[in-house]
């Protein structure tokens, strides 16, 4: 296990628990934003490559393949640690050892499973339904046995909070745990006395989800770092911030007819050029034309 290493890096992140900020992304240009910024990790979204990828919503359409290719592109550009979003592992516990190797392959440092049954659906969306939780315990099991790398972690999401309450939420989250979870994550608690039960009364390492607009109230980063929280995940902060300032770009184009650099609503062609590394295929295009 090495900390210089993506995976390692992330695994030491999430055992100090001190609230690591995790930004969401949805395709490799955000990521790349998201190291640029200077976020310490990034997180593939299921839901934003399903909103911006087919312009659907987050009701399990994606497919393995499409998260691969999300998942190797997003490699490509960055070297932060890279968590994927893999939404139930697309089965049963076969389909979830499948589903390892192949964003392993990918790219991946980590992934996420989740306890609902088919069609998921968003962690903060209405009438979800869950798996049994001896049959999602067997996924996890299976994807630990999947992995090669010992530093791969392997996320349990637990959606029984919105169908089954919290006490059952947090059965759940201790059985993935016993079942090899390296961090567990109870989706969409409701109330700061929920969160911190969440924190204190489980064994390993926790993920807060803070979805703006969602049922998890909001904190300052720091005050999820004193509960003791591995990770804060804004999974879509980046898509809801982008489609607000499409709107308005588009909005202005619309209404006036014209849109230039001297607008506050878009980034230069520079700037633009700069994010997708121009200057170094010039480089190498002159080089292997010489």
């Amino acid at each position: 296990m090495g900390q210089a290493t993506p995976g390692g890096r992330l695994r030491q992140m999430v055992q100090a628990r001190r609230g690591v900020l995790v930004a969401g992304a949805a395709n490799a240009m955000t990521a790349r934003l998201v190291q640029q910024v200077g976020f310490e990790a990034v997180y593939l979204t299921g839901a934003g490559i399903t909103n911006t990828f087919y312009g659907m919503p987050d009701l399990g359409f994606i497919s393995l393949a499409d998260l691969a290719q999300h998942t190797a592109a997003a490699r490509d550009v960055v070297d932060l640690p890279i968590i994927v979003d893999a939404d139930t592992g697309f089965g049963n516990a076969l389909n979830v050892r499948h589903t390892v190797r192949t964003l392993e392959r990918a790219g991946a440092n980590a992934i996420q499973l989740e306890d609902q049954s088919m069609p998921k659906k968003c962690g903060h969306f209405n009438n979800k339904s869950v798996i049994g939780a001896a049959e999602a315990a067997a996924k996890i099991k299976a994807a630990v046995d999947a992995r090669h790398d010992p530093d791969f972690l392997i996320i349990a999401r637990t959606d029984a909070r919105s169908v089954e309450g919290i006490e059952a939420a947090l059965a759940r989250a201790a059985l993935y745990a016993e079942s090899g979870a390296d961090i567990t994550f109870v989706e969409a608690p409701e109330s700061v006395a929920e969160l911190q039960r969440i924190s204190r009364e489980l064994p390993v390492p926790q993920v807060v989800n803070v979805v703006i607009g969602g049922k998890t109230p909001v904190l300052d980063a720091a005050e999820f770092a004193a509960m003791g929280f591995g990770l804060v995940l804004y999974a879509n902060a980046a898509l809801q911030g982008a489609v607000r300032g499409t709107t308005l770009a588009l909005a202005q184009l619309r209404s006036q007819g014209r849109l230039d650099e001297q607008s506050p609503l878009v980034a230069s062609f520079a700037e633009r050029q700069r994010l997708v590394q121009k200057d170094l295929f010039d480089q190498l295009d002159a080089r292997y034309s010489s």
